[in-house]
């Protein structure tokens, strides 16, 4: 099946592309494939909590969430050659549980649930197949693609400050800055030793400080303990598996859900996509992504399969940024990926002795990187820049990236009408701009 409806010599002139494009290093293709796993192992634990909050069996659960990203990162790899990490996205998954079941007051199960994500990823895949979201992707103007490759640095880089523990609420300013401890100073440890290789152009930094921090843990942080066993088969994924009801969510009454679901992940996904492509040298020079089309239709198939096997929707990583600022730029980043996924399904015990707050260093740098496409912003035209600075200031204070995408969208299209350049604005940005304001309503 040819997942983006692209013919065969269109398929070999992105391979040529691609390979023209970087030069494959085996190494650096591991090292960035184990950094992204690493930034993002978090899920292992993360996703089960939230979705077993909706019913469903914990353990379960951690088996699944690493056979789904496990799956989703070698096909990414193999089909798309991509360095683009894919697994159960966060805030998908509280919608999920928090508002299609437990906001559901017992109407919605989880089996249904399941079906809604099923439909949804469906849904999704069949726009993929008919071009219409490559077309929204590339209508999309170079002044917004920087914005949102720096609002979701700025976004990663709040998230690794959260991690760290250096970042923590307040309800008098919402955030506020913690008192330095024991597992902060370890993570700045981390941080210093990533700025350092860094400086020195040393490949690998991110791991090794990743690496280093973990280190400092196991010997000074007294909550961070041995498991008891370093391998758990104690896992039934049939308690989740092939347990969806499509039956019950084909009701009039569940197509919003089904939609919302899609158009979260139609931004999170596009925007993850157009933020790291840059640096994963995969733009070409007419300004287009390769592999896109394929990227895509994986994205929507990797949902369709998740829910299959029991979790959320699953969508395109932005954590992938912290591979590639290692050196990844082939398949080959997300294939490690997929594979380290895969050996932590009975390992996950042993994953659990990397603390956040060693991985978040990872996370502050790769906003650090990202921050560089501020320059490709166009701040002369108040028409791209404002709905540029948007994008930025959204996705990062409202802790959404779709949310973000969703505002931005909506003012650009605004203000093209009210300053008489209506006829500025394709065709698919109009799409855009009523599916930004459909996602508000639903």
């Amino acid at each position: 099946m040819d997942m983006g409806k692209t013919s065969q010599s269109e398929q070999g002139k992105e391979r040529m592309e691609g390979s023209a494009a970087v030069r494959f290093q085996p190494g650096r293709e591991v090292l960035a494939g184990i950094t992204t796993f690493l930034t993002m192992a978090y899920i292992i634990f993360v996703n089960p909590n939230i979705l077993s909050k909706a019913g469903m069996d914990q353990n379960a659960l951690i088996a699944v969430t690493c056979l789904v990203t496990a799956i989703a990162c070698i096909l990414t790899g193999l089909i798309a050659n991509a360095p683009i990490a894919m697994a159960p996205g966060m805030g998908l998954n509280a919608f999920f549980a928090y508002t299609l079941v437990l906001g559901s007051e017992g109407k919605v199960t989880w089996q249904t649930a399941l079906g809604v994500v099923f439909l949804s990823g469906l849904f999704f895949l069949v726009l993929t197949l008919v071009g219409l979201r490559r077309r929204l992707v590339e209508a999309i103007p170079s002044s917004l693609i920087a914005a949102i490759s720096v609002g979701i640095g700025l976004f990663i880089t709040f998230i690794g400050l959260q991690n760290l523990g250096l970042i923590v609420n307040s309800e008098a300013t919402l955030v506020q800055a913690a008192p330095l401890n024991k597992t902060i100073l370890i993570g700045l440890a981390g941080l210093l030793v990533m700025v350092g290789l860094e400086l020195l152009k040393v490949p690998g930094s991110l791991l090794v400080g990743i690496a280093f921090s973990t280190i400092l843990a196991v010997f000074w942080d007294p909550a961070i303990q041995r498991p008891s066993e370093w391998i758990s088969l104690n896992t039934n994924v049939m308690d989740v598996a092939f347990q969806l009801d499509i039956r019950s969510a084909v009701k009039w009454g569940m197509f919003s859900s089904i939609f919302t679901l899609m158009f979260i992940d139609l931004f999170d996904s596009v925007g993850t996509l157009l933020a790291v492509a840059p640096q994963a040298d995969m733009v070409r020079k007419d300004g287009s992504i390769r592999s896109l089309d394929r990227l895509l239709a994986l994205d929507a198939f990797a949902t369709m399969f998740g829910a299959v096997l029991g979790t959320s929707t699953t969508t395109s990583y932005i954590e992938s940024a912290a591979g590639i600022e290692q050196g990844g730029r082939t398949g080959w980043t997300a294939v490690v990926t997929g594979l380290l996924f895969l050996l932590s399904t009975p390992f996950w015990p042993l994953v659990g002795i990397v603390p956040p707050y060693a991985t978040a260093p990872a996370l502050i740098m790769v906003g650090l990187f990202m921050m560089k496409n501020v320059s490709n912003i166009d701040f002369s035209d108040i028409r791209h820049a404002l709905p540029s600075f948007i994008i930025i200031v959204m996705i990062a204070l409202s802790y959404s990236i779709s949310t973000g995408l969703a505002f931005g969208f909506i003012s650009y299209t605004l203000i093209q009408i009210l300053t008489g350049k209506i006829g500025s604005i394709k065709f698919a940005m109009w799409i855009i701009t009523l599916l930004s304001i459909v996602y508000f309503i639903v």
